[in-house]
Parts: C-alpha cells; sequence; structure tokens
C-alpha cells in the first residue's frame, strides 16, 4: 500500500513540490495551502477551485491529518481545557484563555517536557517526544472548529506542554505557517513564544526573522536558586542568558516578557526582588508575576496576596512595568504549571463542561 504524506504541517514551498508532482502550476499550492490552513478544511473534495484531477491524485496520495478530541473541559471563570490525541495515540493538552473579549489559546509543543522544572506539573511526566508542525499547528485550527459564533481567536501563546525551543525545527515551522498570510494570517506580535532559557536557540529565534514576542520564564536571581527549580540553568547560567537577551533584537516598541513563579518563602523575599531589580537593569522588559498554583507533586506552596503586593512594590519602584496575572482555570487545572496528560495513553473520548 502507498504511503500517503500528510500535508498538514507542511509550508508553502513542500506543498509546491507536491503539487508539482502532480503535473499542476505552483499557484494552486498556495490555494492548497490556504484551504488547509486559511479554512481549516480538512477534505479534498471540498477544495471547489482544485482541478477534480488534482483533488483525486491528492485523495490517493496524500491525506490531511487533525488531532482527534477527546475531551473538553470548562473552568468557573470561562477557562476551556482541551484534551487532544494524536495518531500515535499519545494525547496534549491546550487551553483557551478568555480576556475582556479576547481569546488567547495556549498551545502545546511537546508531549511531556524534559526540562524537569521544580515547580511545574508537565515535568513530572517526563519527555516523551516532540509535536510535529502540523500537531502543533492544528490545535489552533481545532480551537477554532469550536469557537461560538462572533468569537475570534485573538492571541497565540507558547507556553503549553513542553520547551518550544527544545523543539525548535518543528516550532519555528509551525509559527511560519501560523504568521503566513495564506496560512492562519496571524502577527507575529500577537504570537507569544515562552522559554525557560535554551540560550542557543534563543539566539537562533532571533536571527529568524519571525518577530514573534520573547518570554523568559525566570523565577530567580540568582545561579544557587535558578538551579534548584530550573535545572538547564547548571548549562545556561544567568550570565549567558541575560547576555543573549541584551543582545535579542527587539522589534520597536517591544519587550521581552519575564514570567516570575512566586513561591511562598523560596523566591518571593525583599532580596529576591532587589537581585531581580540588579539583574534586570537597563533592560527593556516588563516582569509578569504569577503565584504559584499548587499540585500534590509539587513540593511547594503559594505565597500570600500581601507578599506578591510587596513584591510587585518593590519592582515598580524601580521602574520596572511589573504586572500580577492572576490564574485562569485552577479548577480544572488548566493554569500555568499544571497541564499533564497523567499516563499518555488514548483515554476514552468524552466531554465535560463545568
Amino acid at each position: 500500500m502507498l504511503n500517503k504524506i500528510d500535508l498538514k504541517g507542511l509550508n508553502l514551498e513542500e506543498m509546491e513540490r507536491v503539487v508539482a508532482d502532480h503535473g499542476e502550476p505552483a499557484y494552486r499550492s498556495r490555494q492548497l495551502f490556504h484551504w488547509i490552513y486559511g479554512r481549516g478544511v480538512r477534505a479534498f473534495d471540498e477544495m471547489s477551485d482544485l482541478p477534480v484531477t488534482l483533488r483525486t491524485g491528492l485523495a490517493e496520495r496524500a491525506s490531511i491529518g487533525a488531532l482527534a478530541s477527546l475531551a473538553r473541559e470548562v473552568s468557573g471563570d470561562g477557562t476551556r481545557k482541551y484534551l487532544f490525541g494524536c495518531a500515535d495515540g499519545r494525547s496534549i493538552e491546550t487551553v483557551l484563555i478568555p480576556d475582556e473579549g479576547r481569546l488567547t489559546a495556549c498551545l502545546s509543543t511537546q508531549v511531556g517536557c524534559a526540562l524537569a522544572c521544580a515547580f511545574c506539573l508537565t515535568g513530572t511526566m517526563g519527555f516523551v517526544r516532540h509535536l510535529q508542525p502540523g500537531e502543533i499547528v492544528d490545535q489552533v485550527l481545532a480551537l477554532q472548529r469550536d469557537l461560538q459564533p462572533g468569537e475570534r481567536i485573538g492571541n497565540l501563546v507558547l507556553m503549553g506542554m513542553g520547551e518550544p525551543l527544545h523543539n525548535y525545527d518543528a516550532t519555528v515551522k509551525a509559527l511560519t505557517i501560523l504568521v503566513h498570510p495564506l496560512g492562519l494570517a496571524y502577527p507575529p506580535r500577537r504570537i507569544t513564544l515562552s522559554t525557560v532559557g535554551l540560550v542557543p536557540e534563543i539566539v537562533r529565534l532571533g536571527h529568524s526573522g519571525l518577530g514573534v514576542n520573547l518570554a523568559v520564564s525566570l523565577h530567580a536571581s540568582t545561579d544557587e536558586l535558578r538551579d534548584r527549580l530550573v535545572p538547564i540553568n547548571r548549562r545556561y547560567p544567568l550570565k549567558e542568558l541575560m547576555a543573549a537577551l541584551r543582545a535579542y533584537p527587539l522589534p520597536p516598541r517591544s519587550r521581552i516578557t519575564f514570567e516570575y513563579v512566586l513561591i511562598d518563602g523560596v523566591n518571593d523575599r525583599p532580596e529576591d526582588a532587589r537581585g531581580l531589580i540588579r539583574l534586570l537593569r537597563g533592560l527593556r522588559c516588563k516582569v509578569n508575576l504569577l503565584s504559584l498554583n499548587e499540585a500534590p507533586a509539587i513540593p511547594f506552596r503559594r505565597p500570600s496576596q500581601k507578599r506578591v503586593e510587596t513584591f510587585q512594590r518593590h519592582l515598580k519602584s524601580a521602574g520596572i512595568l511589573a504586572t500580577i496575572r492572576e490564574s485562569r482555570g485552577l479548577d480544572i487545572s488548566a493554569a500555568c504549571g499544571l497541564l499533564a496528560t497523567e499516563t499518555n495513553h488514548t483515554p476514552v473520548g468524552k466531554q465535560r463542561n463545568g
């Protein structure tokens, strides 16, 4: 039996080669690309402006992969968490967050994660595998199919399961599809990639020309503490990380975002705030402060709101833009650091609405 090529995840140049193999001109590839990504079509016979011979040939030799929708949960605050199944039986979680009339999609880039941050539940899964570009893109297409009339996903954040820069090539390829005018046409300023600090890949991303927003999960201002919380810091310590960020080619009027999860008695003290101020001095940036989201497998506790606000005041008094971010979707384990598919075998399909 002929192995079919999966078109979901191919970029425009790759689709041009597929179309050329069928004896069709290059402009047909642009139509095909737009049908798959711009319109989210999953059947060749719906591509009405393609010749019947091309549609028939594609149906015989190609496929359009799609994630399976296995479960859907809705939080009391309106956050939606989706469990999607991959073709190999693995599963991933994706989150859709409402915020002041806008929707933000939180996308996964890996099944599990190899980086084992001490406060993140995804890391307890270990690393299972990288997602393919089509699996990253298809999370957005699957969410779009579930939208209500009048809803639109305005922002994309690569902050779900996995470290995006550990899966650099697939992540960047997916981003090129997400921003392409014939693809999903997201402006780069509406996309944020979050990393714990893989320095060589940060440099590569800066030179890629994609222009997406960069967020860095920092969580500590000293190597001693960051080694404990974010083990990759032992490979890329703060001096190397901050040098790469200071050299990062920021678009005009853009800032690097630093994510800082506050952990009671660990990194939320005044001296931690003062260390963070010294570390960020002179850098065009903002800091998102998040209280730890607790879970039985995480050996830390959430700080009081008073400690969070005191930490914020220290930063603001030094002229640093610092925002306290509220956890969303806590009641369905959809908040930051809580995404994990416990067994990572294909679950029984189900839908739950809270």
